[in-house]
């Protein structure tokens, strides 16, 4: 089954990497706590994140285990930490963000489907959740917990010199190459030069990282073998029948884009009714999307609500940029 990250041993200690929206695929944080738990207590880590966010209880989970790990956490964001993956990247002890990179900061929000005292419940819930991502941005920033509320509260993007300015960030370093596999138009107010670069950057598969190079993933150009003619250039020979096109092989990226189209709708789908649970036996059975949906609708009644911090939020404002004026209002600078 796909996963959403990856952990695996380095000459310096352990790589973790969260190149996708958490939670997805039917894989919760448990599988991720599980991996952690058996490394060396002492062993430095270092996390590197590329996600839109997803399951904010999964990122608190995951938080808190780096929280408590001895060795030194080291965070370097390759492209977005956005939602709740910018809350996981708090847990560093060194946040190290290229000077292209972005992270991301709002409220949690969630789906109910109830009478008023289901949607009062939702509401005390989401409060309490966002009050436990402000200390946590507020601890790693120094911050005050009334400013970092007002930046959930207006969805604020922050590029490196940003965070490092409010303290969410503790070095800058050379810009990447933005690629994504996700889609960033879900928030309100996300930056449109940056939907633009991560739309021209998107790569043709959801492959991990090549060595050296975060966002690699995108396929060479396919040439004709030296010696080898194309037929494509070759004239045709007088007084013989043009030969019968070969069969066409299936093209593997149309594949797999189909694949993880069908994956992201059932996850999607699953976590909007409340049964994220749900989501890896209908995968496995590749249960119509139709089927999943009428499935969907007769377990809802015993559903339990499940918040999410990677929602699109309602509304869209214009003038919401340029963050700087934003932080700014928030914490008055010093002259």
């Amino acid at each position: 089954m796909q996963s959403w990250y990856t952990i695996r041993a380095r000459d310096e200690g352990v790589e973790l990497l969260i190149y996708d929206e958490i939670g997805a695929y039917g894989v919760s944080s448990k599988s991720f706590l599980v991996e952690l738990g058996a490394l060396d207590t002492k062993a430095p880590l270092n996390l590197r994140l590329n996600s839109p966010g997803g399951s904010v209880f999964d990122a608190v989970a995951i938080y808190n285990a780096l929280m408590r790990h001895e060795g030194p956490v080291t965070v370097t964001i390759d492209g977005i930490a956005a939602s709740a993956a910018s809350y996981i990247a708090m847990a560093g002890d060194t946040v190290v963000m290229p000077e292209n990179t972005f992270l991301m900061i709002h409220d949690p929000s969630g789906m109910v489907m109830g009478n008023a005292g289901d949607m009062r419940s939702m509401a005390e819930a989401l409060d309490k959740i966002a009050g436990s991502l402000v200390r946590g941005y507020s601890a790693k920033s120094g911050r005050p917990d009334e400013g970092i509320a007002a930046l959930m509260a207006a969805e604020t993007w922050l590029d490196a010199a940003d965070a490092l300015e409010l303290g969410l960030a503790d070095k800058v370093i050379e810009p990447v190459r933005i690629a994504a596999s996700f889609d960033i138009t879900r928030f309100r107010n996300a930056p449109i030069d940056l939907v633009e670069a991560v739309e021209k950057a998107r790569p043709l598969d959801n492959s991990e990282p090549k060595e050296g190079d975060p966002t690699e993933g995108t396929q060479a150009p396919v040439s004709t073998p030296a010696g080898v003619a194309d037929p494509a250039s070759e004239p045709e020979k007088s007084g013989e029948p043009p030969a019968e096109p070969a069969p066409k092989s299936p093209d593997m990226s149309v594949i797999r884009n189909e694949a993880m189209s069908y994956a992201k709708a059932v996850v999607d789908l699953c976590r909007l009714a409340g049964q994220s649970q749900m989501a890896a036996s209908f995968l496995s059975a590749e249960t119509s999307l139709e089927d999943i949906r009428k499935a969907l609708i007769d377990a809802r009644a015993a559903a339990e609500p499940e918040i999410t911090s990677s929602h699109p939020q309602p509304g869209g404002s214009p003038e919401a940029k340029p963050w700087g004026d934003v932080i700014a209002r928030t914490f008055k600078r010093k002259g």
